[in-house]
């Protein structure tokens, strides 16, 4: 395997970036290009396209293919693009891989393949493989909750060793796991190490990480970017300050219904009224009903109150 070679580290705000859709289940396409400029001036280092929060794994292939060409299209290298590909079969994840190059972005993110529980020789090997064909470089993506699978720190550390593997992002949101991955940073400097949960970013770059993939800064991108400064700069008051902001939208825009959806209606309804796209969710999700997305605004009205402060 390539040994891994000295190119920067990514750091900064990683916006996992929703993707708009008509009620029709379509792509928002003007929507799509109002997200990226709203994240853009918001001054995000980069944006993350059919993740989790892009709702990828229920997007058919014409919707994927649209979002990748007006994203970059939009973001026009004022800020990189990064690109999901991942799919339960190898080739359609290269195929996707092979469209974000065309494209323009920068590097593509790969959760693991979600329907077989594998080993972490099957883990090691699989992305290495995937790192070999990419022609772009490769982000890891460790969240165990959608793939029944951990990529373990002693695999993390063997992947970092190769070329084409530049960095991880963690939404487990378990802090143990993310300690045990700190000093393979330390070994690897080159190697990019990204946390999922907001809750969690301030404490991961205060202990060594590069930066967040916070679903918040798609309603607020200045905030989680201010928040990446502070904590870099271990300016601790203003990471208080703006911690208690970012427990605020966990708690009220996210966590507002018990329906599965919920966290993904509450940036939607967010963005939505800030008229930015339209709100609708991909099959087989349903949104949260009025009385909670009634909820969500009254919270989020609050919250942009309180922001004006900081």
């Amino acid at each position: 395997m390539i040994e891994s070679s000295n190119v920067p580290a990514f750091e900064g705000i990683m916006v996992p970036m929703v993707t708009p859709l008509l009620s029709n289940g379509e792509l928002d396409k003007k929507g799509v290009e109002r997200v990226v400029k709203h994240l853009v001036n918001g001054g995000v280092q980069g944006i993350f396209i059919l993740g989790t929060t892009g709702e990828a794994a229920s997007l058919k292939p014409a919707i994927k293919k649209d979002l990748i060409e007006i994203s970059c299209k939009e973001a026009n290298g004022k800020t990189p693009v990064f690109v999901g590909i991942t799919h339960t079969a190898l080739e359609v994840s290269l195929k996707l891989a092979r469209s974000a190059k065309e494209n323009g972005a920068v590097a593509v993110v790969a959760a693991l393949p979600y329907y077989f529980a594998l080993d972490q020789d099957d883990i090691f090997h699989y992305y290495v493989k995937l790192a070999d064909h990419s022609p772009l470089p490769l982000f890891l993506y460790n969240y165990p909750v959608m793939t029944k699978s951990t990529i373990a720190p002693e695999t993390v550390l063997k992947l970092a060793k190769h070329a084409n593997i530049i960095g991880l992002k963690d939404s487990s949101g378990n802090g143990v796991y993310f300690q045990k991955l700190i000093p393979i940073k330390q070994e690897y400097p080159e190697f990019s190490l990204l946390v999922g949960p907001e809750e969690m970013l301030a404490q991961a770059i205060l202990s060594g990480a590069d930066g967040g993939v916070n679903g918040g800064a798609n309603i607020f991108p200045s905030l989680y970017v201010k928040m990446f400064e502070a904590a870099k700069a271990r300016d601790f008051e203003k990471v208080d300050q703006i911690q208690s902001l970012i427990l605020e939208i966990s708690n009220g825009l996210y966590n507002s219904s018990p329906k599965s959806s919920s966290y993904l209606c509450g940036v939607k309804e967010s963005l939505y009224f800030l008229g930015i796209c339209e709100p609708h969710l991909a099959p087989p999700l349903l949104p949260v009903d009025r009385k909670h997305k009634e909820d969500i605004i009254q919270n989020l009205e609050r919250i942009l109150l309180n922001i004006r402060n900081v």
